[in-house]
């Protein structure tokens, strides 16, 4: 697919619909307003070419803060595709990489052995299903290429075991036999010839290498010719303030840059969490009125179970918040505020990740006779130990398979997904 071919313009979208876009970086929070504005406004950058720099106060009665992640490249020294690395977070990163590993598949097609490198590029890097799910396609067009033997295709993550994406991983029902997905992610992986390291945190990227420290403390090195490394993520660095103009940033948002809302944050032990820890409206509990959900939301603490390394390196992934989860707690957020315009005192609308299920397509190759896609479905994302003693989740809604119906499934995704965002007739007939 091209770029146009995964965006459309906001504008025609938001005009239609009789909202008013303003295409700007959001950079002040200021939740008190001020001696001049009572209510409170967020304070936003332009930076098109005709306003590059200039601020303004936009006031607000609710404030939905859905701003996702901020890729942090800088975490890992060298890495990023202004460095050393490619990424696919981005529509342009994805063309950027896209047209670099054309220029791989070149020099194999030349006759000379390419060493493929794709997975996490930071020790607590989360999103490990975008990085899986580009290794198979970049294994998929070297093999329909007739490429295997050119290629070395390795797999490198800051999972403990394959399949954990930053889930603490799940047993699955696939025909009737309960699988846990490192099998799952293993067979596949094996399928396409490709290696894996696990248990590895990157820290440094040069040209062609890739130094990583393993949970077991070796420092090694990974020489590539082209990787894709998936960075950590960080919220996207607001601030806040009071009405007197004093910083609370602090006081609103999680070191990591994260908003805070109704989870509870209590420092504990891993094993002492429970599901009740996780926030169900997404509220900032020192101003009811602002939410943030999806991943502008700071978890209260992470779902694999955080590992370090002997030298004091953390080692595992965070906890993922994208794709359908996401998509939920923006519509309960959006159903909530609705009500509160209209009177209610309470939030009727709630969606824990601890009592929220999700789906996911993972695509392993296009191509309409022979295409494969892997389907999950896990519920509930975060594991459920009191409700669920054996497994952690409900095995009758935790489901796996591969397949090109799977392919199929994905394509159709794609463009009913499309509809939805675009507000076409009946997008509220599809679910999130």
């Amino acid at each position: 697919m091209t770029i146009d071919d995964v965006r459309f313009e906001l504008k025609k979208v938001y005009n239609r619909w009789g909202i008013v876009l303003k295409q700007a970086k959001a950079v002040e929070i200021h939740p008190e307003g001020d001696a001049e504005i009572r209510k409170g406004y967020v304070t936003i950058e332009y930076t098109d070419s005709l306003r590059k720099g200039q601020r303004e106060n936009v006031d607000y009665d609710y404030l939905v803060n859905a701003t996702g992640p901020k890729l942090n490249f800088e975490a890992t020294e060298g890495l990023g595709p202004d460095k050393n690395s490619f990424s696919v977070c981005t529509y342009s990163h994805a063309a950027h990489a896209w047209e670099h590993l054309q220029d791989n598949i070149r020099k194999m097609q030349a006759g000379h052995k390419q060493r493929i490198l794709i997975g996490t590029g930071h020790a607590m890097a989360t999103c490990q299903g975008a990085a899986f799910e580009y290794i198979l396609n970049v294994a998929w067009e070297i093999s329909k290429r007739g490429l295997n033997d050119l290629a070395q295709i390795t797999w490198l993550s800051n999972e403990y075991e394959l399949g954990d994406f930053g889930m603490a991983g799940a047993f699955i029902n696939r025909g009737g036999y309960y699988t846990p997905t490192k099998v799952f992610t293993e067979s596949i992986m094996a399928e396409y010839g490709i290696n894996w390291i696990r248990r590895a945190g990157v820290h440094k990227v040069e040209p062609g290498k890739a130094h990583y420290e393993t949970l077991a403390g070796e420092e090694l090195t990974q020489e590539f010719d082209f990787a894709m490394l998936i960075p950590s993520f960080s919220g996207v660095g607001m601030t806040a303030f009071d009405k007197s103009g004093v910083e609370i940033t602090e006081k609103i948002f999680a070191p990591n840059k994260f908003m805070k809302v109704d989870a509870n944050y209590t420092p504990k032990p891993f094993e002492d969490w429970e599901a009740e820890d996780w926030p169900s409206i997404y509220q900032n509990p020192l101003f009811k009125n602002i939410y943030a959900p999806g991943i502008a939301f700071a978890p209260p603490h992470p779902i694999s179970k955080p590992m370090t390394s002997p030298s004091g390196r953390q080692i595992f992934p965070t906890a993922p918040r994208t794709g359908m989860p996401a998509g939920v707690m923006g519509k309960i957020v959006a159903l909530n505020i609705s009500e509160k315009i209209q009177g209610a005192t309470e939030h009727r609308h709630t969606a824990s990740m601890s009592r929220m299920g999700a789906a996911c397509v993972v695509s392993a190759g296009f191509g309409s006779l022979d295409g494969l896609g892997a389907s999950m479905t896990l519920f509930p994302v975060v594991p459920d130990w009191k409700t669920y003693p054996e497994w952690g989740r409900d095995m009758n809604y935790s489901l796996g398979e591969a397949g090109l119906a799977g392919h199929w499934l994905k394509f159709i995704l794609h463009y009913v997904f499309f509809h939805k965002a675009k507000g076409y007739p009946f997008w509220w007939l599809i679910p999130e």
